[in-house]
């Protein structure tokens, strides 16, 4: 393997695999993408659609469509994005919502911080792909709704009823913990604030990011740990001994890329030694030669493999090479993860795409969707337009 056969190889996983795969699932019908495609490949039409999916597949073919010229994806997204303007967004109160029925009525109405921030990456993507201002006027509502109603004095809070009163935050709560604010969500409002401030700078976009890696830095990075902690009370208490492998190796690309976007030196110098400190503990503790566990809880290891994890792994590892020449073995290890992902991650049965989970030697979780509310082209796709993007 060379990082020029990896690429390649991506490239055609790309579009002969994943792009064919979600194309499929347009509903022309109702607008949007379906929802549901069990481990069978049997697909449920009237399946809800989670607006989280639709965020993140409008956001796909948005940059597939920069990355490769082909109008039939701009169409995509185009077709994305309308489902997203005409039936996700709360007209009366804003923001939106969590899921709608197969036939675009409001499912769960719950307004989640994490879904404000897919929904405004979404958008302002599909501006840059598009040209269309109303899709950045939709974004900057939403910006506006997140640090108006979804924040308190210390950062951001997490669900909120339909009129943005502040309920429990069961959906983004796991390993026994209900948690007032997550790491998870302060890194996809990272993520989506950085896409809006490349797309079109203003300074109190410029600005909230810095704030965000304040956080991250001071509150989030667990220096003694090399980890970032994951769920935490009001104030930043952790809550759990819980280190997430996978979206500890995704914020230290992610994180990198916020730095060159905001082009702060100061900032640049404050969060790189800690990106490249996620990145490196990453690799020596749940790197095992081809793959990468999923989270080590209490001191035990949940060695399932993630389609998300890995994926993530694959960009990681190749931003560490990028940030380290001399660390050659983070882009050998970004060539192992593909290799393990090309031949046990990808579902190679006709009709499918990726498994959601395999174990430590790829045999796949049959309990497992291959396609659910969740479970999107957002890693995987964006995996590969960053090699595509990064191997040159």
């Amino acid at each position: 393997m060379t990082p020029a056969v990896m690429k390649e190889e991506i490239r055609r996983e790309l579009t002969e695999n994943i792009i064919p795969f979600w194309k499929s699932l347009r509903d022309n019908e109702y607008g949007g993408y379906y929802g549901y495609l069990d481990y069978d490949l049997k697909l449920d039409k009237k399946a809800v659609k989670g607006c989280i999916l639709n965020n993140r597949i409008t956001w796909f073919f948005s940059n597939a469509y920069m990355a490769l010229g082909d109008e039939s994806l701009l169409d995509e997204a185009r077709h994305g994005y309308e489902f997203l303007r005409d039936k996700c967004i709360d007209k009366v109160n804003g923001g939106v919502y969590w899921s709608m029925t197969y036939d675009g009525k409001p499912e769960d109405t719950t307004k989640h911080t994490y879904n404000q921030a897919f929904c405004i990456y979404a958008l302002s993507s599909y501006y840059a792909a598009s040209g269309d201002t109303e899709a950045l006027d939709l974004a900057y509502k939403l910006f506006d709704i997140i640090e108006d109603k979804c924040t308190d004095d210390l950062g951001y809070m997490e669900a909120f009823t339909a009129d943005f009163k502040p309920e429990s935050n069961e959906k983004l709560s796991e390993n026994g913990v209900m948690a007032d604010k997550t790491m998870n969500t302060l890194l996809h409002v990272f993520e989506a604030y950085t896409e809006l401030l490349r797309v079109d700078e203003r300074p109190a976009v410029k600005d909230r990011l810095k704030w965000m890696m304040d956080v991250f830095a001071d509150k989030m990075y667990n220096p003694s740990l090399h980890r970032q902690e994951v769920f935490f009370d009001r104030e930043y208490n952790s809550l759990i001994d819980l280190h997430s492998y996978g979206h500890d190796i995704e914020t230290s690309w992610l994180i990198d890329r916020g730095v060159d976007v905001v082009d702060d030196p100061a900032y640049r110098e404050k969060m790189t030694p800690i990106t490249k400190d996620l990145a490196d503990n990453v690799y020596k503790v749940a790197f095992d030669g081809h793959s990468l566990a999923n989270e080590c809880e209490r001191g035990k290891v949940d060695e399932k493999r993630v389609w998300w994890v890995q994926a993530e792994t694959v960009v990681g590892f190749i931003n560490a090479y990028q940030h380290a020449r001399d660390r050659e073995e983070y882009l050998d290890a970004a060539m192992a993860e593909w290799e393990f992902i090309r031949d046990r991650q990808i579902d190679h049965r006709p009709g499918s795409e990726w498994f959601s989970e395999v174990s430590p030697d790829g045999e796949p979780n049959p309990a497992k969707e291959i396609v659910e509310p969740w479970k999107c082209p957002y890693h995987n796709g964006r995996m590969c337009l960053e090699v595509m993007e990064r191997i040159v």
